[in-house]
């Protein structure tokens, strides 16, 4: 489990197809001890793993590259880094599982005085999104501004603009979304 708040950004080093899935590895992050079978967060993505040192490697399911955008993974792509919640963190952001459901597409980023807006639409979802709730963009805490159909609207302060790999996102690039688990968790409480 993962708050949402993006402690480092780090690059990838190799994105090989393999048995089906990928082999993706990441540069460590300078100070993280890592062992094999932990949990980090890679741009939202839950990750456990496989091989620790220099650089950290990870394995890709087809269902995580269906749901991601990890299928096009490619060297020197940065992914925003967080380790994985302990019982005694502080829950600074919201309660994010690093299960993405979907990828987003960035329509555009607007500069808002100090900050950015970005608008990001959604093929399907779009029951899971109100304004002012929860959601997590590459593995950000966020909270909708606005909700207009399958559009919904996020503002950035210059903090997680600069400490994230939103720096590097323009119109048109795509975003792995979570939604949040407790609008999951409702609306499938009203399917039954």
């Amino acid at each position: 489990m993962f708050t949402g708040i993006t402690q480092t950004i780090s690059r990838v080093v190799s994105a090989v197809k393999k048995g089906g899935g990928l082999e993706v590895s990441v540069l460590t992050p300078r100070g993280w001890r890592l062992k094999n079978g932990e949990s980090v967060a890679v741009s939202g993505v839950c990750s456990t793993v496989m091989q620790s040192g220099r650089n950290l490697k990870f394995f890709y399911m087809p269902e995580t590259l269906d749901k991601t955008h990890f299928a096009a993974l490619k060297p020197g792509d940065e992914v925003n880094m967080e380790r994985s919640l302990k019982a005694s963190d502080r829950l600074d952001g919201h309660i994010v599982l690093g299960h993405v459901d979907t990828v987003g597409i960035i329509k555009r980023i607007k500069t808002a005085g100090e900050s950015k807006t970005v608008t990001v639409f959604v093929p399907d979802g779009r029951r899971l999104l109100a304004p002012k709730a929860s959601v997590a963009l590459e593995g950000v805490s966020l909270t909708t501004a606005a909700v207009r159909g399958r559009q919904f609207t996020v503002h950035l302060i210059p903090y997680t603009w600069q400490h994230t790999n939103f720096s590097t996102k323009q119109a048109g690039d795509r975003v792995n979304v979570e939604f949040d688990i407790l609008a999951k968790y409702l609306a499938s409480l009203t399917r039954l």
